[in-house]
């Protein structure tokens, strides 16, 4: 290069999972050059279901007509909204407006950056989970916010623990990233929990930002934060297509909150794409329409695969929860020395990877307070799963 960098992306990595995904592209050639089948890879939650039919027919229809290839409102279009509303009103019991307390986004992922841009200067501090999703820390980096780590624990449930919240220095806390159900660790929500995190929230002036695709999966009761008393003032949540319809590639997320809030994020996000394909925002609206039994249809199938994933756990020694959520089994490893600062985790995983050809995700990517465990997604069918079974228990005692 001819110029240097910017500096805040000196203080961010590649994502953990673009490096690994390319290490793993490697060893499948050398294991086809090898006579061997391809790395089962239960890493990453991308769901490999299909979306509801309706929604694809909508899509079909839509994407071959003439005058729908422009671009579309940086809001998105009132029926995505309208959908998007209705569909929190029927499963949250949650009233809003769409066309002030809703902004459509490419993903939620997207918004995580977008939030971080549009309410945090250089210097304020964001309250990170540890274990959390790694984009909670790399954005704030990227905005200069300072990062405070907050500890979650099997112990205590995989929930903060409010009296040391409390215990710290919280001058210049402007914003707490929560995510529950919980990535990595499936703890379901509770409406306790979320009237104490807002309740936390307003006294000391904290934003609270809660990531919420997972509600619908291996959950009886779908919650949001904003059906906690006084939540619109304090609080934001993101949800998404990705995980409850099968739909992740479609990028297709949501953040809603009070209007000032949605405004400010509109500002940043006006500035940085030009509005979603309108075929996708119809078919995505439709999608939002389905009924209880496409849930339940859909947890089915991950009950089955929970049965086996809770196989693999057992064979590697791994303690679980049986009562999580989410797409994935979040398993702690029995006491093991590090290797050369190496994690445990990271450890089993490589052994994992290299003499069984299967990848699971070390937990330490997600944070100090996850190196002793191990997380297997659910986004595989049963036969790849008990595939990847027969294949651990070869190597494992």
């Amino acid at each position: 290069m001819i110029i240097s960098p910017a500096n805040r992306t000196l203080s961010v990595k590649e994502y953990y999972f673009s490096i690994k995904n390319r290490e793993i592209a490697q060893l499948n050639l050398q294991r086809l050059a090898n006579g061997l089948d391809p790395v089962i890879n239960l890493g990453i939650g991308s769901p490999d279901g299909t979306p509801p039919r309706e929604a694809l027919e909508v899509m079909a229809s839509e994407a071959v007509k003439d005058g729908v290839h422009g671009y579309q409102s940086y809001t998105g279009i009132p029926q995505l909204r309208e959908a998007m509303a209705a569909w929190y009103k029927r499963y949250y019991g949650v009233e809003l407006d769409s066309g002030s307390q809703i902004q459509p986004l490419t993903g939620s992922k997207e918004g995580i950056l977008l939030i971080s841009m549009a309410f945090l200067n250089p210097g304020d501090g964001v309250l990170v989970p540890d274990p959390g999703y790694p984009t909670y820390t790399s954005a704030s980096k990227m905005v200069d916010a300072r990062i405070l780590k907050y500890n979650l624990l099997e112990s205590n449930g995989w929930y903060p623990d409010f009296e040391a919240l409390e215990a710290m220095d919280l001058s210049g806390v402007k914003l707490m990233w929560t995510n529950y159900p919980g990535m990595p660790t499936g703890a379901k929500a509770t409406p306790e929990l979320y009237r104490r995190l807002v309740d936390f929230g307003r006294r000391h002036g904290i934003l609270i930002v809660n990531d919420n695709p997972y509600s619908f999966i291996r959950c009886t009761q779908p919650l949001s934060i904003l059906a906690a008393p006084g939540a619109m003032e304090a609080c934001l949540e993101m949800n998404s297509l990705s995980k409850a319809h099968n739909m992740a590639g479609w990028r297709v997320g949501m953040v809603a909150g009070d209007a000032a809030y949605i405004k400010e994020i509109l500002k940043v996000k006006s500035q940085m794409d030009s509005g979603i394909f309108r075929p996708l925002q119809l078919a995505a609206a439709k999608a939002l329409s389905a009924g209880p039994d496409w849930f339940q249809a859909l947890n089915a199938e991950y009950h089955r695969r929970e049965q086996v994933a809770w196989r693999i756990m057992d064979a590697l020694g791994a303690t679980y929860s049986r009562d999580a959520a989410g797409l994935f089994v979040w398993g702690r490893l029995p006491a093991a020395p590090s290797a050369q600062d190496r994690t445990p985790g990271e450890v089993l995983s490589d052994r994992i990877l290299y003499e069984a050809g299967v990848f699971i995700t070390p937990g330490f990517i997600f944070g100090k307070n996850g190196e002793n465990y191990i997380r297997i997604s659910l986004c595989a069918p049963v036969p790849v799963l008990e595939k990847a079974l027969a294949k651990i228990s070869q190597v494992i005692d």
